[in-house]
């Protein structure tokens, strides 16, 4: 298939409140706010090309607004509506909105919006901002928390290989692997890239009935280094670590998980690494592989298994699943003194 995607290039999130939200990103994890419009408010990585990577925008709970993907060019763009319609999924065009230009956006199979752009603008520093060197978009940020990139977002889906397959053979995401359960073969977690990254989407099982949820947004900074002083300055400023850091073992990067205001997971990342092969064929990891934690030393807490909006249900991992959620899930005839 022609590549049609390049690249994770916006996420919008909802926050019932827009405020502390951004006040957070600005304040604590160093991004930098560059616009505001219809009461959401866009942030930006110093590292970020496009004029910014994150809107947060008024919404009653915490969860994922959409996700936009930028296209490889624009006859890549014709491309993929064609791919999205011709797979059962209606969407519709729109003459774009603050950065980007004409997008097709669409509602996909497991309930996530999507926003493709291929026109979008590109971040032009002013001149106390403008870096001395030639490829970064503006200065390194003074702030010491400051993420360089937006890295992915992991979502959850009630069929995990089914929404693999899906983005795969319709938009040409790579899947990079798979996690199963220890116990039975049930697939609780899978990696998809456009890219060279080992993903730029992550997608967890879900037994809730609620559609379109996300477990994560995620940053990347350059060094691990970068990543411990991270979690040292909000720790210091009052946010605790939800999980990490550590390394996973499916990508290979360093990670710590933290909540915003509005109760949202933030990953950070660093390291991880870079995968050319185009023929790739993901492997099955399972947690006791260390698919989550490459040391295999690590107790994930439970609170990782949230996903948003909260729904009644159970969440997964790259660490599997829970024991109530076994429980759900598993056979009961395989349980002895059952049925």
């Amino acid at each position: 298939m022609e590549k049609l995607l390049a690249h994770l290039s916006h996420l919008e999130i909802t926050s019932p409140d827009v405020e502390a939200s951004a006040a957070f990103y600005v304040q604590k994890f160093g991004m930098r706010e560059v616009h505001r419009a219809d009461g959401s408010v866009y942030l930006r990585c110093w590292g970020d090309y496009d004029t910014y990577s994150l809107v947060v925008v008024p919404g009653a709970e915490p969860s994922l607004a959409r996700m936009a993907w930028r296209t490889t060019s624009p006859e890549a763009l014709e491309t993929a509506a064609a791919r999205v319609e011709a797979a059962g999924v209606t969407g519709q065009w729109t003459e774009g909105g603050h950065g980007y230009g004409r997008a097709y956006e669409f509602t996909g199979p497991f309930g996530h919006p999507m926003r493709l752009v291929w026109d979008v603008r590109r971040y032009v520093a002013t001149p106390e901002l403008a870096s001395i060197y030639p490829d970064r978009p503006e200065k390194r940020s003074l702030h010491s928390a400051a993420p360089r990139f937006l890295d992915h977002v992991t979502v959850a889906t009630s069929d995990v290989r089914a929404f693999a397959s899906w983005y795969s053979e319709t938009l040409g995401f790579r899947t990079m692997a798979f996690t199963e359960l220890d116990e039975v073969p049930v697939t609780v977690f899978s990696v998809l890239t456009t890219n060279e990254k080992s993903h730029d989407l992550g997608v967890v099982l879900d037994t809730s009935s609620r559609a379109g949820r996300v477990n994560h947004i995620a940053f990347w900074v350059d060094t691990h280094e970068d990543l411990l002083r991270t979690a040292d300055v909000l720790m210091e400023h009052g946010t605790p670590m939800e999980y990490g850091p550590s390394i996973h073992g499916i990508g290979e990067q360093n990670f710590l998980y933290f909540r915003e205001p509005s109760t949202l997971r933030v990953e950070l990342n660093s390291g991880g690494y870079r995968n050319y092969v185009p023929d790739w064929a993901p492997n099955t990891w399972t947690p006791a592989e260390g698919s989550n934690n490459f040391y295999r030393n690590g107790a994930m807490p439970h609170s990782m298994t949230e996903s948003f909006p909260h729904a009644e249900g159970f969440t997964a991992t790259e660490e599997g699943a829970s024991e109530e959620m076994k429980a759900a899930i598993l056979n009961p005839y395989a349980v002895q003194g059952r049925g």
